[in-house]
């Protein structure tokens, strides 16, 4: 009687399978991260699922279950899964609603779920739940490692704006006149100072090199609150002062003293730092401006950083935003610095765009939102 049973529910389970998967998302559009997928997305491997739990259910012994379960599908689910952004009790929920669904069948059909078919039916659901959150799992927790170094990378390349500026702070102080009795002492101290920061700057240089080949897709989490730019502006300009030079090149804002932005103050005085920082190497002599306007018609600000330096060549302007593209003019860098750009205003929602003519200068731009919006400050 149970093995009647049991060919009878395999061939249900093969006969009705639309619409036992029809009842399935039913039930499981209620997890709040199946709402948005379509239909194909949704089932991904289920429909195989119930073929193999029909096929287990006909051959009448364990062993005979397929294989294919644990190589191929279920894994396959769990990285979906994760693309989908569920977390790991929506993906066990998703298989005990159809394993309910699954009882449903039977009962409605009067045919028995005891003994040999309820041993088989959760032999194949737990088997698939075990394997679709093991690879789960492992994606997920290769993903945090990955973000955190990446991490690690954007926060070692900003290092080198404040060292540098450090570094030359204590070259200035070395030149200027001293009294007499302290020049020695002054003297000893600062070639220490600079030395720290040498030292510094190698170990900040070993971890940019193990990292330089991490992708910028890191998810980014935002503390946004409104703040006036102009003073922010203004003391980016005095830390950077020394990095530019006394004379030889000039920083100027032109960035309106009543403008008020909405944005995570600390990735955007990042995103000011690369984007100055890198018009000074290439403005060797000239002027650097920072400015800002608002785009009413958009409810957005667009800011700039343009100098009038050396330019960038057409055929490197369109990946310049890539992580690891790098001037091959100039020998050490890692192509982090305009892709931490990139990474923290797309974060805000906003866009960054270059203009440039070799020779001429280059003018870089993003946008930002104005003011707060309902919706919170996560990206």
């Amino acid at each position: 009687m149970i093995a009647d049973d049991l060919h009878e529910l395999g061939n249900l389970i093969r006969q009705g399978r639309q619409g036992l998967l029809a009842r399935w998302r039913e039930q499981v559009r209620e997890l709040p991260s199946a709402r948005r997928l379509d239909i194909p997305t949704l089932n991904d491997h289920m429909p195989g699922l119930l073929d193999e739990l029909a096929i287990a259910f006909q051959s009448g012994t364990d062993a005979s279950i397929p294989q294919a379960l644990a190589e191929n599908s279920a894994p396959s689910h769990g990285l979906q899964r994760l693309q989908d952004a569920f977390d790991i009790q929506e993906v066990v929920a998703e298989y005990n609603i159809l394993r309910g669904c699954v009882h449903d069948l039977a009962e409605d059909n009067r045919l028995s779920l005891q003994g040999r078919p309820f041993h088989t039916l959760n032999r194949v659901f737990d088997r698939a739940i075990g394997v679709a959150l093991q690879t789960y799992a492992t994606q997920r927790a290769l993903e945090v490692q990955r973000r955190r170094e990446e991490y690690l990378a954007f926060v070692a390349h900003d290092l080198r704006t404040p060292l540098s500026a450090i570094s030359l702070a204590g070259k200035i102080l070395e030149q200027r006149p001293l009294e007499a009795q302290a020049r020695e002492d002054t003297g000893q101290v600062l070639k220490a100072l600079r030395r720290s920061v040498q030292h510094l700057e190698t170990l900040v240089g070993k971890v940019l090199e193990e990292n330089a080949n991490l992708q910028t897709e890191m998810g980014t989490k935002l503390e946004r609150r409104e703040f006036d730019l102009w003073p922010f502006v203004q003391a980016l300009i005095f830390d950077l002062h020394p990095v530019a030079g006394t004379s030889s090149t000039a920083l100027i804002s032109k960035v309106p003293d009543d403008l008020v932005v909405y944005a995570d103050a600390e990735l955007l005085k990042r995103v000011f730092q690369n984007l100055i920082a890198n018009a000074i190497k290439y403005t060797p002599y000239g002027e650097i401006v920072i400015g800002a306007l608002e785009l009413s018609a958009d409810g957005l600000i667009e800011c700039w950083v343009s100098d009038n330096g050396t330019g960038i060549p057409e055929d490197y302007r369109e990946r310049i935003f890539d992580t690891g593209e790098t001037d091959p003019e100039r020998v050490g860098g890692t192509g982090l610095g305009l892709a931490i750009v990139r990474t923290f205003i797309e974060a805000h929602g906003g866009e960054v765009s270059v203009e440039s003519e070799t020779g001429a200068g280059s003018t870089f731009r993003f946008t930002l939102p104005c003011k707060a919006h309902p919706t919170g400050s996560m990206s």
